[in-house]
């Protein structure tokens, strides 16, 4: 009350507010964030550790999020860093799916690949392909960059 006058607040989403990262770098154009992890480890840790941080590993959904995490990738570890990305076809040989268990859409493999038939079942991105994608064995050690959602 003011001056005996109930006022009323009503608190609207904003409209305009700027997007943040809770962690992590933004992407321009793009409601996600990364956050590299130089440390090296097998699929499931850094998967496992993206998911403890409440993220997922990095999924290129187009080729522009490709060349964005490429380039973030570049600057963040190295020119020839490879990282994983959470694809996998560890369910059905030849079958890349995402860590939600969605088939995959956009893909980038370097031809041949992928060639590891069941002993390569993950998928990086290499920074001396020029960013496209190799499928590994889950047991190789590899940098990662976590993918989180703007809120």
């Amino acid at each position: 009350y003011i001056n005996n006058t109930k006022i009323t607040l009503k608190l609207n989403k904003c409209l305009y507010c700027p997007l943040v990262c809770l962690r992590g770098t933004k992407i321009p154009g793009r409601p996600k964030c990364f956050l590299v992890d130089i440390v090296k480890k097998r699929y499931h840790t850094a998967s496992e550790d993206c998911i403890a941080k409440g993220g997922i590993l990095s999924t290129p959904l187009s080729s522009d999020e490709n060349t964005r995490l490429y380039d973030y990738m570049r600057q963040s570890i190295g020119p020839d860093a490879e990282i994983w990305l959470g694809i996998n076809d560890m369910q059905t040989e030849g079958v890349w799916m995402d860590q939600a268990g969605s088939n995959i859409r956009y893909k980038n493999w370097k031809l041949p690949q992928p060639d590891g038939s069941s002993a390569e079942n993950c998928a990086v991105l290499s920074g001396s392909s020029g960013g496209k994608w190799l499928d590994e064995n889950c047991r190789e050690e590899r940098a990662s960059v976590c993918e989180f959602n703007i809120v």
